[in-house]
């Protein structure tokens, strides 16, 4: 696994918003009788929706080898697994539908998820090949940790929950906010991947394309 050690802009401002984030609370963010935390949710859901797309867009899943389709199909199910974790799979926007619904959507996405690790080997493969050829951004790995960690502390007032929480009626925007860095950070993670994997791929073609030239000079 390689380290990439650079803090970008994004990142940093991210981890300033990230700390101002208890804050809300003590000047007084109108919550707008709960209008403010829904507008951030569903800002949420699109982030959620629009990292499947730019997955789908930019790699092309379908146009590359087995291997590597496998790979960014399950990244794309990522995003779309994450995008019904925030929906509470649906029921956010169609609360009136039946229980059993949500739940058969949670177990199917979630089901393909993981079974698809467990039944492909090659899609095991192709995880483990990535872990060793591409850098992992530390700074901004480290700010989508701490922010889930920090939503989750607000979320069930675990033994931090003071430090970040000034006043209960703001718990809900305060988790969500801090959501919201994780959420991106994510986003910058996984186009760094693909930015990388691309570059890769372009610098592996070139380098293919020189040795063909030269063993087609040494038979001329």
């Amino acid at each position: 696994m390689k380290i990439n050690t650079t803090l970008t802009p994004a990142t940093a401002l991210l981890a300033l918003f990230a700390c101002i984030i208890p804050f809300a609370a003590n000047v007084h963010i109108p919550l707008l009788h709960g209008r403010t935390v829904t507008w951030i949710e569903n800002s949420q859901a699109v982030l959620l929706l629009l990292g499947a797309v730019i997955t789908f867009s930019y790699m092309k899943p379908f146009e590359l080898p087995e291997g590597s389709k496998k790979f960014w199909l399950w990244s794309a199910l990522w995003w779309v697994v994450l995008l019904g974790r925030s929906t509470s799979w649906g029921r956010d926007y169609f609360p009136h539908l039946p229980h059993f619904v949500f739940r058969s959507i949670s177990v199917v996405l979630i089901g393909a998820l993981l079974l698809s690790v467990i039944l492909s080997k090659q899609l095991r493969k192709e995880i483990g090949l990535r872990l060793n050829k591409l850098s992992i951004p530390v700074w901004t790995c480290l700010l989508v940790v701490a922010t889930f960690l920090l939503a989750d502390t607000v979320e069930h007032h675990r033994l931090l929950a003071p430090l970040f929480l000034h006043s209960e009626k703001y718990q809900d925007l305060t988790e969500e906010l801090y959501e919201t860095p994780f959420i991106i950070g994510l986003l910058l993670i996984s186009f760094d991947f693909m930015k990388q994997e691309v570059q890769y791929k372009s610098t592996f073609s070139e380098a293919m394309l020189a040795l063909q030239y030269r063993q087609s000079m040494r038979k001329a």
